[in-house]
């Protein structure tokens, strides 16, 4: 069986961590490491994380004496990885059952397939509201890279869930470190560069559990949706920047990026508006007057019929306004 690295970065997740490390030892997989990177937590994480390394052979355990951020731990666990494969998961949440061995099946048929990734369920409290299989058997869908890059800027939405992404080891290393100019969607920017690079294999199984609670470190910024924009911009802006600077059609993607996410700010903009969130509504219609100029004032309905489901992409842009 190949073999596989598993980076768990981990601030202040003491009461999720134990759960976290359980859901990676429990995936059948015989050649398996695990490091828990510790990012100077004050909770006791690092003791806990020591005390299981205690238990488990497989586990090594980096502690840091100041907080460096999380791209710093993500880009530690990058240069730790020698497997054939790795993955990163937060300390918060959790693999689900038989996903790694549903990756790593696709990817051993599949050499030119450089990651895969499948459905990160939200669970809000850590309740599991869908039934979980087991079984290494999985539907999946292979495009090329070109594919995969040239469908996200045509819906520029990060549709990848991170804790689901298993990528070839070798692969990681060529595209490089997280980038840590952006400050949220550097992972979107990191699957363009890793697209790049191969195919990309996606699954409708659920393949890890994201766990939605009140000290989520993320929660902060979720309040803050008019700022998701101008993240997601600067992903793709980064990537056509660097790596996709020589990609086909360069320049028609970027632009098709800019007036597609000014199309989501105009829908987003209009279920603030109607739930009473004017201010927040008036600067997202400003995005999406910026993007799209004199458009700006048309309603763009081709990006509801862009969507599988128009009409019920329409209801819950309506009732939530979220991008991610």
């Amino acid at each position: 069986m190949p073999s596989v690295d598993v980076a768990i970065p981990c601030y202040n997740y003491a009461h999720f961590l134990p759960d976290a490390v359980e859901s990676v030892l429990s995936q059948g997989v015989d050649e398996l490491r695990i490091l828990i990177i510790d990012n100077a937590s004050t909770d006791g994480s690092a003791e806990i994380a020591c005390g299981l390394a205690e238990r488990h052979a497989e586990i090594q355990v980096s502690v840091h004496e100041t907080n460096l951020g999380a791209t710093a731990s993500y880009n530690e666990g990058i240069d730790w990885a020698e497997a054939d494969y790795f993955l990163l998961l937060d300390a918060d949440d959790m693999l689900a059952p038989g996903a790694l061995r549903r990756a790593l099946r696709i990817m051993e048929q599949k050499p030119e397939v450089v990651f895969t990734y499948g459905i990160e369920l939200h669970c809000p409290d850590g309740i599991v509201t869908k039934p979980l299989s087991d079984t290494e058997d999985a539907s999946w869908t292979i495009s090329s890279g070109r594919q995969f890059i040239e469908e996200l800027c045509r819906i520029p939405i990060d549709i990848v869930g991170p804790n689901t992404v298993v990528r070839r080891t070798s692969a990681q290393k060529a595209a490089g470190h997280y980038r840590d100019t952006l400050h949220y969607y550097d992972d979107l920017e990191l699957w363009l560069r890793l697209a790049m690079l191969g195919d990309v294999a996606n699954t409708g199984e659920i393949q890890a559990l994201r766990r939605i609670h009140t000290g989520q470190h993320s929660q902060q910024y979720r309040t803050q949706l008019q700022r998701d924009f101008h993240e997601r911009e600067a992903a793709f802006m980064s990537f056509f920047a660097h790596e996709g600077e020589a990609f086909p059609n360069r320049s028609k993607l970027k632009h098709q990026v800019l007036t597609q996410l000014g199309k989501h700010a105009y829908w987003s903009s209009l279920s603030h508006y109607y739930r009473g969130h004017k201010d927040v509504a008036a600067e997202l219609m400003r995005y999406a007057r910026k993007r799209r100029g004199l458009a700006g004032l048309v309603p763009p309905l081709d990006w509801l019929f862009s969507m599988n489901h128009p009409l019920e992409r329409l209801i819950q842009i309506l009732r939530e306004g979220g991008a991610r």
